[in-house]
């Protein structure tokens, strides 16, 4: 089945990585809604990567949604490090997402000015220069989980037309104001084996870090429940080993593990 958010909002939680954050999630509850279906997603399985207009909630709804709650938070003197679009799938799916973003920032303008916009994304909705143009307004936490085409192939399984070329391109074009997030695995999935931190893969994976100049990466292992749990979690020491490597390119990089 995996983990749904049944609502507009959720949170605020306390996240490894952005601190204290407040969860906004624009796609339907009753299923994942992604172009990716991950081996490792804790969302489940994919069923699909769309869904009819109606079926979303409205820009409206999920602006006022939002500003409730960040009233109620400010009215309790809870303030968030972050107010972050993660939820059940693709958050830029969502057919007003550019507006959606310009709504939040009205909201986090009046409520909580200190806070961070943030939108976790797999990169394969960039080549919309509505949705590219809305996430430079924002920081953004974009997957990178391959190296080659095929490693992308078995670990990501994309659903629509767009390969592993076409996303560092798309990254690239951020001009570093990006960060990268990346998770490493070991797997047999329907007799595959995945493995994303072999020399191959690792040293693919770095020239694309190359050509994408992040401000920051962030690595780490599978932490939760994922549809297919034959996932063995990779150890420390290989994310470290992966890390100096990042380091040695003159980037920044953090181990979440």
């Amino acid at each position: 089945m995996g983990i749904l958010f049944d609502d507009i909002i959720f949170g605020p939680v306390k996240s490894r990585r952005l601190g204290l954050s407040l969860g906004v999630n624009v796609l339907p509850e009753h299923h994942k809604f992604c172009t990716f279906n991950c081996v490792y997603c804790e969302c489940g399985w994919t069923h699909s990567a769309g869904a009819d207009s109606d079926s979303f909630h409205s820009r409206e709804d999920i602006k006022a949604a939002l500003l409730d709650r960040c009233r109620l938070m400010a009215g309790r003197g809870i303030v968030p490090d972050a107010i972050t679009f993660a939820g059940n799938g693709e958050p830029t799916l969502h057919p007003d997402f550019a507006g959606i973003i310009d709504d939040t920032l009205e909201v986090q303008q009046e409520v909580f000015p200190s806070a961070k916009v943030v939108v976790l994304s797999n990169s394969t909705t960039l080549r919309n220069p509505e949705i590219f143009n809305a996430l430079k307004k924002v920081r953004n936490i974009m997957k990178l989980d391959a190296g080659t085409e095929k490693m992308y192939q078995l670990i990501n399984k994309p659903l629509v037309p767009v390969d592993l070329e076409e996303i560092v391109r798309n990254l690239a074009a951020f001009k570093g104001d990006i960060t990268i997030q990346s998770l490493f695995m070991k797997a047999e999935v329907d007799g595959q084996l995945i493995d994303n931190t072999t020399e191959e893969e690792v040293s693919a994976w770095l020239g694309h870090l190359s050509k994408i100049n992040p401000r920051m990466v962030m690595i780490y292992p599978i932490d939760r429940e994922a549809p297919d749990n034959n996932i063995t979690k990779v150890s420390a020491g290989t994310l470290e080993s992966i890390a100096e490597r990042v380091r040695a390119l003159g980037l920044s990089v953090k181990i979440y593990s």
